[in-house]
């Protein structure tokens, strides 16, 4: 999956989330919840769009990161909604497990590229 999918990716799944929300009760639990919930999902999407927006590797990484803690965040107040009984999404459940599978393996790769770049600069100015 390139960048321009996985930013469509994003968007598509903050804009569920919209929707998702929409449906939750109108009670504080749900307000509360749901505010959460949205404000985390429309960070992955707009973070992982800073990303590619980049001025270094050390920057792409750090954004990355923010997008794996955000994608993290959107799982747990799915899987709380799921287990408080207040609503329940299996598909955009899964989905949020796969993005942050997917940024995490991105971030990890990153990471070790960055290395080896450092390295290898590295061994050229000695």
């Amino acid at each position: 999956m390139n960048n321009e999918e996985l930013r469509q990716r994003t968007m598509k799944f903050a804009l569920q989330i919209m929707s998702f929300v929409r449906l939750l009760p109108s009670g504080t639990e749900g307000q509360v919840m749901g505010k959460q919930l949205f404000r985390s999902a429309t960070s992955v999407a707009a973070n992982y769009r800073a990303a590619g927006r980049a001025r270094s590797k050390a920057e792409f990484i750090s954004k990355l990161s923010i997008v794996v803690e955000e994608a993290d965040e959107t799982l747990f107040w799915l899987e709380l909604l799921e287990e408080s009984k207040l609503c329940k999404n299996p598909e955009l459940k899964k989905e949020a497990a796969e993005l942050l599978y997917i940024f995490s393996a991105s971030r990890k790769t990153a990471r070790e590229n960055l290395k080896i770049t450092k390295s290898q600069n590295h061994q050229v100015t000695k």
